[in-house]
């Protein structure tokens, strides 16, 4: 999407990662949760100083410290919604990555996440099917 606006890209977990100069389940370990995501909204609150960027963000970022508020206020925002067995299949090979998803039955722990979140994502500005734009990008179609 940022190529084909000829907008720079920033994913928040990247600038994170490079702001504490660790991976962000390290900085899990270390602080918990609640640590992380009120840096996290640091990092999400310098973002807004960019100008013609797509930003990535992880999929708590919404849902904590008015964080969903500040992006909608802020620019245009952009669900990606995806059925968790799509989701899974994107995360099951980067699970030791991801804190939340950690766990036996990640099928499960994806749901119950999504059953969570999902009133914050709907907020967004507009929705798509992120399998949608997966197919398109594997196709080499340009979306739009």
């Amino acid at each position: 999407m940022a190529a084909r606006l000829g907008f720079s890209f920033a994913d928040t977990d990247k600038l994170f990662e490079a702001k504490h100069n660790c991976s962000i389940s390290h900085y899990f370990e270390q602080h918990g949760e609640d640590a992380f995501r009120k840096e996290e909204a640091i990092v999400l609150k310098e973002t807004i100083l960019l100008e013609n960027t797509v930003i990535a963000t992880g999929g708590g970022t919404p849902c904590f410290h008015e964080n969903m508020d500040l992006m909608l206020s802020h620019g245009i925002c952009i669900y990606l919604e995806m059925s968790p067995k799509a989701l899974y299949n994107r995360l099951k090979n980067s699970q030791s990555q991801r804190p939340l998803l950690q766990s036996d039955n990640l099928l499960k722990n994806i749901e119950n996440l999504l059953s969570l979140r999902e009133q914050y994502y709907k907020k967004a500005h507009i929705t798509v099917s992120g399998l949608d734009v997966e197919i398109a990008l594997l196709q080499g179609l340009k979306y739009v």
